[in-house]
């Protein structure tokens, strides 16, 4: 059996493309679908884009909640 480094490098040696779908295939070995999961979050998703839509909530700026976090953290 080849060796990690080995595979990487023959993994580097492919087109972008094929690269791709070599690391998409491991993330998801590691990281398998769960369509219960995927189908809840979706919901989530879709509920908060209609709140933010309708104005029910305000976006909070990027810069905003990583200050926020900073200043938690740093305590």
């Amino acid at each position: 059996m080849p060796s990690a480094a080995e595979i990487i490098r023959e993994a580097e040696s492919l087109p972008v493309e094929e690269r791709v779908l070599v690391v998409e295939s491991l993330l998801r070995s590691l990281n398998p679908p769960q369509p219960e999961i995927d189908r809840e979050w979706t919901a989530v998703a879709k509920r908060r884009l209609g709140e933010l839509r309708s104005g029910r909530v305000k976006p909070v700026p990027g810069e905003e909640v990583f200050a926020r976090i900073r200043e938690r953290f740093s305590q």
